[in-house]
């Protein structure tokens, strides 16, 4: 029997596929033929819950959730379902299950393709971003799939990425603000307050991340409505 184990890093990602209050750092199943596991922001962290739930018995591995534009017509809610990934080596993508994917999806639904690129660091800044596309060639980048790529690759398992566009390339979260989330994509409300009140971080910059987010969250819902069965109900892995 077939199991696919989503990886997330944040529990908001997590959201778009159930509404359950997941626990952090572990396997959860969800239904037969699907498990998930929300690990934490990071390269360290993905590999953590890729390898987990390899060594739990799934068939394929999917890395699930936000990244970053790296190309300047990616816009907040546009959809990336790349061919390669790039990290410290190249990663393929097992492209029938993405095809899948892209067959299920509603025509409202802009998906790129192309190379998703992983980040060691959140890259904050357009300079940064668009140095890092330049050598990666890259349409976008997130801080997990290299990872999990790797884990697939050396298991001998299919892999696919599925990931929303939160921030475009000419805006980038502030460094600063960084310091008020959670490994699992929560907020330090506490911290958040004292940055707005030293002027730290500006009531503007949060009123523009929080609309990109959740243009890429619903993106990400109207995958999982659509494409529901290739998240592991009917999943069969014939590539």
């Amino acid at each position: 029997m077939s199991l696919v184990g989503i990886v997330t890093a944040m529990r908001l990602e997590a959201k778009c596929i159930t509404p359950r209050r997941l626990p952090f750092n572990e396997m959860v199943h969800l239904r037969e033929g699907t498990a998930i596991w929300v690990c934490g922001m990071g390269n360290d962290a993905a590999r953590q819950a890729a390898a987990g739930l390899r060594d739990r018995g799934v068939s394929a591995l999917m890395s699930f959730g936000v990244a970053g534009a790296l190309d300047e017509t990616l816009r907040p809610g546009d959809l990336v379902l790349p061919e390669r990934i790039h990290a410290e080596y190249l990663h393929p993508v097992a492209l029938e299950w993405r095809a899948r994917i892209m067959h299920h999806l509603p025509k409202h639904v802009k998906v790129a393709g192309g190379t998703l690129a992983t980040s060691h660091q959140v890259l904050t800044s357009e300079a940064e971003k668009r140095e890092f596309s330049a050598k990666n060639g890259a349409c976008a980048v997130d801080m997990e799939s290299g990872a999990i790529a790797e884990i697939a690759a050396n298991a001998g398992i299919p892999f696919v990425a599925v990931r929303a566009i939160t921030d475009p390339v000419e805006f980038s979260p502030p460094p600063t603000l960084l310091g008020a989330v959670y490994p699992d994509g929560s907020v330090n409300t506490l911290h958040l307050l004292t940055l707005l009140l030293r002027r730290s971080v500006n009531v503007t910059t949060l009123l523009r991340l929080a609309p990109s987010m959740r243009a890429a969250c619903a993106t990400l819902l109207s995958v999982v409505k659509h494409a529901d069965t290739e998240l592991g109900g009917a999943f069969s892995p014939q590539y």
